[in-house]
């Protein structure tokens, strides 16, 4: 016997060839598939914008850039400033307004102030960035003395006062270990995740390696660190990036009413303390569009000369030292001369939140020998926008005492909360 020949496949299936009752089948089948796949599509939408964002190491094309003119237009129909600067605005105005009114953090308390813990060094210098954190997490509404009501514990323990009198890096281990362990031995809390709830601040170059005689704090506990390398153990999707801020800073913030005085191409002057800077250095240190200087400025030329030249470049150079990391990238915000990053890798503070795309230049060490021609490519609206954006960005990379809404504190806070969501215990 033959099948039956089945219907054009363009067709709808008759209901006079099928009963009422199989029409109703076939109906209510196709919206529940319709309704399915709205909702997987939803879900798919929704992980999407909370997802990690990798590292960024592309050059933002002209059409990006251009983009952003209409967005700088519609920023006065957005009295909160949540432009596109960030991954998804909307998002980020959500979840911050959440971890203000919800977020909690349990700080240990042991440990004597007077020796390496509890409290922070000093607030100055190329490490203030711990200093602040310390202090700032004491006078937050994050803080609570109920262990029970904690998202997360702090570990307060300062590798930046350790070195600050003298301790070395081996004692230093030992040191962090102990004070671990104890904390391990007389509280319940970190056997929980394992320590996956816990975080530690650190903003020293050997503080990383300082907690390596710890390995379930490397691989678990949240590292806040302002050397994410990642020949060290950063692990991206859980450690956080802190920005390396130089406070307090010379000068008043660089706006986006001085462009006009920016008449230098690129900016940098430094050490040699990295095969990067050494080839920097050697290849345009002549050059006479980018100021390029083999040492720091002398500063018996004048006062603030450094932070001066700032002021009239638009583009400031900012190659890893002996660590990735560089406090040039939060002095180049804050004058307002636009970062060009130049690393093979890099994990940027707040990178999960920013799109350093929309006011920053992401180059590859190889692109040092090209550099002035991809400065020059960048245009004229091309550099007033990333100027701007930039301006939009200031607050972020900004400690204070007390701490306000969105300076570099609680974007930490919001890293942090955000990384908190996704422990299970």
């Amino acid at each position: 016997m033959s099948a039956a020949k089945p219907p054009p496949s363009h067709s709808l299936p008759s209901f006079t060839a099928i009963s009422t009752k199989q029409g109703l089948i076939l109906i209510l089948s196709t919206l529940t598939l319709l309704t399915f796949s709205y909702v997987s599509f939803s879900s798919l939408g929704s992980s999407l914008q909370y997802s990690y964002s990798p590292p960024i190491t592309t050059l933002p094309s002209a059409s990006t850039l251009k983009e952003d003119v209409d967005a700088e237009e519609g920023t006065s129909r957005n009295p909160d400033g949540f432009t596109d600067v960030y991954h998804s605005p909307e998002v980020f105005k959500l979840n911050y307004a959440e971890m203000e009114k919800r977020f909690k953090v349990y700080i240990y308390p042991d440990g004597d102030p007077k020796t390496f813990y509890q409290t922070p060094r000093k607030l100055t210098g190329k490490y203030a960035s711990e200093g602040y954190f310390f202090q700032n997490i004491r006078e937050s509404r994050f803080r609570t003395e109920d262990p029970d009501q904690a998202h997360l514990f702090f570990i307060p323990i300062s590798c930046h006062k350790m070195r600050g009198k003298g301790t070395s890096y081996e004692n230093m281990t030992i040191i962090v270990q102990n004070y671990v362990e104890g904390l391990i031995s007389k509280y319940p809390y970190w056997n929980r995740t394992l320590g996956a709830d816990h975080f530690f601040v650190t903003c020293h170059d050997v503080g990383v390696r300082a907690t390596e005689g710890l390995p379930l704090l490397v691989k678990n506990s949240i590292r806040a660190v302002c050397s994410p390398s990642y020949d060290v153990g950063f692990i991206p999707h859980k450690d956080i990036a802190l920005p390396q801020v130089l406070q307090p800073f010379a000068l008043p913030r660089g706006g986006g009413d001085d462009i006009e005085n920016r008449t230098t191409l690129g900016f940098w002057a430094g050490h040699r303390n990295s095969r990067i800077r050494v080839i920097l250095a050697r290849t345009w240190e002549n050059d006479t569009e980018l100021d390029i200087s083999n040492n720091r400025i002398d500063r018996s030329t004048g006062p603030l000369v450094y932070q001066k030249r700032f002021y009239r470049t638009k583009f400031c150079i900012c190659p890893g030292g002996s660590q990735v990391n560089s406090a040039r990238i939060a002095d180049s915000i804050h004058y307002g001369c636009i970062p060009v990053i130049l690393s093979n890798y890099y994990d940027l503070p707040f990178n999960d939140i920013l799109d350093w795309r929309k006011f920053s230049l992401i180059l590859k060490e190889k692109d040092v020998y090209d550099l002035k021609q991809i400065l020059k490519d960048i245009d004229n609206q091309q550099f007033v926008t990333l100027h701007n954006n930039l301006v939009k960005v200031q607050k972020h990379f900004q400690w204070n005492t007390p701490p306000v809404p969105y300076d570099a504190f609680h974007m930490v806070m919001y890293d942090l909360w955000l990384r908190h969501s996704v422990i299970k215990y």
